[in-house]
């Protein structure tokens, strides 16, 4: 029997907040109707691969009704992220779908799966199975707001989360900003959206008044926006962010 398919499938950068958004604005024919012709996921979050679906629906009918699509969950990191919880049964289990002959779609909460992203490791499980990888076209936060933050866009990083804990949180911002100053690279950072305000007054806080701080807010969605500048000059304005849209942070030493 031939195996099936690993298709990255990409998501809309809108995490449920503005649903109402037609997703031909966003993502491709052709990845749409890939999605309405997949019978098996693995998601980050079943329901919201739910609520996706149903929005490919009203553009792509599905192949088969929506409740007998088969959607299994990526297994979840253990609490502190450290040892006793990595099930690889759990993972490999996750491929038995392409090796059982079905194209099996594999999705993030947001942008494209596999980048900043727990995917990853079933993608990589994939590679070491013989199973095809084939990666569709869709949004990228970090690429999108790095493009539109006139920063290096030939050296970059993607860094994630920064320490929850303060003084773990201005060292780290230290130690990027040195390493932006000495190898000239854009540091890229992302929090979760209801701590957006309390990162940006950290960066301002932190960082040295010449630094250039890039935010992108709700990136594809109505109202998004990006705005570059000095930190001595986004410590003179008062915008605030937003707690339920998603952002990316950029900087520039």
């Amino acid at each position: 029997m031939n195996k099936g398919r690993l298709i990255l499938m990409p998501n809309t950068l809108d995490f449920g907040v503005d649903d109402s958004l037609d997703l031909r604005e966003v993502l491709p024919q052709r990845v749409i109707e890939q999605a309405a012709k997949l019978t098996h996921w693995a998601a980050e979050n079943a329901k919201t691969t739910r609520s996706l679906l149903k929005r490919v629906d009203a553009v792509a009918p599905l192949v088969q009704p929506l409740q007998t699509v088969q959607i299994a969950e990526l297994p979840r990191p253990p609490k502190g992220g450290r040892g006793g919880g990595d099930d690889m049964a759990a993972w490999l289990a996750l491929l038995d779908p392409a090796h059982a002959g079905h194209d099996l779609g594999l999705i993030s909460e947001a942008g494209l799966p596999a980048v900043a992203d727990p995917g990853a490791r079933l993608v990589a499980l994939a590679h070491e199975a013989g199973i095809e990888v084939v990666p569709l076209s869709g949004p990228s936060s970090l690429l999108l707001a790095l493009a539109a933050s006139g920063l290096n866009g030939q050296s970059f990083a993607f860094v994630g989360y920064l320490p929850v804990e303060a003084s773990g949180r201005t060292a780290r911002i230290r130690e990027l900003e040195a390493l932006s100053a000495k190898a000239q690279q854009t540091q890229l950072l992302i929090e979760t959206p209801y701590r957006n305000e309390a990162l940006r007054q950290a960066l301002l806080a932190t960082l040295k008044p010449g630094t250039r701080l890039s935010i992108s807010v709700g990136l594809t969605l109505p109202g998004g926006w990006t705005q570059t500048a000095t930190v001595a000059d986004w410590r003179a304005n008062r915008t605030t962010l937003p707690d339920r849209i998603p952002a990316v942070f950029a900087l520039l030493a």
